[in-house]
């Protein structure tokens, strides 16, 4: 007898819809066959669900079984499609009778049958409503992530002999009902606040511009002078994530499987800080089938570079295309997949090899070649795509032991949300969010400047000889300082102090 059940695989972010076709043959020779190019864990499903059939209280047909997984040109992984499989198998050995056809199943089964936790439930959630299924049946540790996505019907399954039991009528599942995002928001709690951070209020400043505006930031300073520090603060002034940021960022988190099992949803920015010893794979996404790297899963809050030249120059150059387009395309033989990569980037360097360059207390005991070596390590482009260039020098001690307290990350993260809100407004119509996002099309249309602060800006331009990406990128910041102003026009005294952003590493 054949059956046929509906299953989902995700490629990338994106979902198709796989069919789960099993076929009994009539002849008495025992065998179980997967195809439909099925990984090694989908060819291992076999002993997994013949496991958890018998487990599970059902008769194994013990005959000619083959599963096919179409289409037949798509490469199928992981342990998703054990669940329709099995669910398949017993309805075309004749166990139990059910119209599974406006019905999605995914999970991963236990030798036991209980399913357990599954990558890419979010997804997936998103594309079967969009396709118009009616029921979705998931693993109950992801029933939560599927029921945050109104329109559909969630039935969280704890064991495929309790999906049996609902399907023979005999004890039916309740439906998990739609959970909304506002449900899973809380106060964000951050292990740092700027209000502990002694001095260093330039570099405050620029990290409060980089919120608002999702500015990309590069830090200069000797060792010692706080900056990892105050990027590790930064997260505490980011403004809230949207409703539609919640749900892109759940779903990078979900299909790289790093959702906390307590927390269905990615409420609060992420931070991501890898070392510098990570790999071009690691840091933009990659292998046999391509997953998420550091830079989508920083997508909407920050990727923290600490030593920034000690990351192999490969890498920082594969840094280039995402920084200026917000997206990565990973590229393998079996096929070409994007992910999102719109975060906002902050670096931090030391000025040479020994990190005491133009430092006024201690000698640099670099010699030229070395500085010069040192510093090529980061190139032109990738620097010219840097917003804000802030110099952090050593902290005084006078202010190291000062009692002052300085203002808390609460007050500066008020007024980075007014900003954002008020780039929310702006954009709305323009498929962006941010200042940052802006081309050069909508930096004409919002960025106009006077006669007075066009000269300024000349004068700038001709002297620090800068780039026309770095001419626009200074409208982008001055935009977002008299965004957090509050002032609707862009004026000198903006223009002014966004100049002073592009440092000494450009001229």
């Amino acid at each position: 007898m054949l059956a046929k059940v509906t299953s989902c695989a995700v490629i990338g972010l994106e979902c198709q819809k796989v069919d789960v076709e099993i076929d009994i043959g009539g002849h008495q020779l025992i065998a179980f066959s997967v195809v439909g190019l099925p990984d090694a864990a989908v060819q291992e499903a076999r002993e997994r669900v013949r496991s958890a059939i018998k487990n599970s209280g059902i008769r194994f047909p013990q005959r000619h079984l083959t599963v096919n997984l179409a289409p037949g040109d798509l490469k199928k992984e992981g342990p998703g499609f054990d669940l329709p499989i099995a669910t398949g198998i017993s309805l075309a050995s004749d166990q139990i009778h059910y119209n599974l056809d406006d019905a999605l199943l995914i999970g991963e089964l236990s030798l036991d049958g209980r399913v357990k936790h599954t990558n890419g439930i979010l997804p997936i959630a998103i594309w079967a409503r969009t396709k118009g299924y009616k029921t979705l049946f998931v693993p109950e540790i992801n029933a939560e992530e599927a029921s945050l996505i109104q329109g559909i019907k969630v039935m969280p399954v704890k064991s495929l002999g309790q999906l049996l039991e609902h399907i023979k009528g005999i004890k039916e599942i309740d439906p998990l009902p739609y959970q909304s995002i506002d449900k899973f928001q809380k106060e964000p709690y951050f292990e740092q606040d700027f209000a502990y951070i002694k001095g260093q209020e330039h570099a405050k400043r620029a990290l409060e511009i980089a919120a608002s505006g999702s500015h990309n930031l590069i830090m200069i300073g000797p060792p010692g002078a706080g900056k990892t520090l105050v990027a590790k603060a930064s997260p505490s002034i980011l403004p809230k994530m949207t409703e539609d940021e919640v749900l892109e960022v759940t779903k990078i988190y979900s299909i790289a499987g790093l959702l906390p099992s307590n927390q269905p949803l990615i409420t609060k920015r992420p931070f991501r800080s890898p070392h510098h010893s990570a790999s071009s794979a690691a840091l933009i996404g990659g292998g046999t089938f391509p997953k998420p790297g550091e830079i989508s899963l920083a997508h909407r809050g920050i990727l923290f570079l600490d030593e920034f030249p000690e990351f192999q120059r490969n890498v920082l150059e594969s840094l280039r295309q995402p920084l200026e387009d917000g997206t990565v395309t990973v590229s393998r033989a079996r096929g070409t997949v994007s992910f999102p990569a719109k975060f906002t980037l902050i670096a931090a360097m030391n000025p040479c090899p020994c990190g005491y360059l133009g430092d006024p207390e201690k000698e640099c005991i670099c010699s030229p070649g070395q500085i010069i070596r040192y510093q090529k390590k980061i190139s032109g482009p990738l620097l010219d795509r840097i917003d804000l260039h802030v110099d952090v020098p050593r902290v005084k001690f006078e202010k190291l032991t000062s009692e002052k307290v300085s203002e808390e990350s609460k007050s500066i993260r008020e007024r980075v949300q007014k900003a954002r809100t008020i780039q929310e407004e702006r954009f709305k119509n323009e498929r962006i969010i941010s200042n940052a996002e802006m081309d050069i099309k909508l930096i004409k249309k919002y960025c106009r400047i006077d006669s007075a602060t066009l000269d300024l800006l000349r004068q700038a331009v001709n002297q620090l000889h800068l780039s026309a990406r770095s001419y626009h990128r200074i409208l982008k910041i001055s935009r977002t300082i008299a965004d957090l102003a509050g002032d609707e026009n862009i004026k000198s005294h903006h223009v002014a102090e966004a100049i002073q952003y592009r440092g000494k590493s450009e001229i």
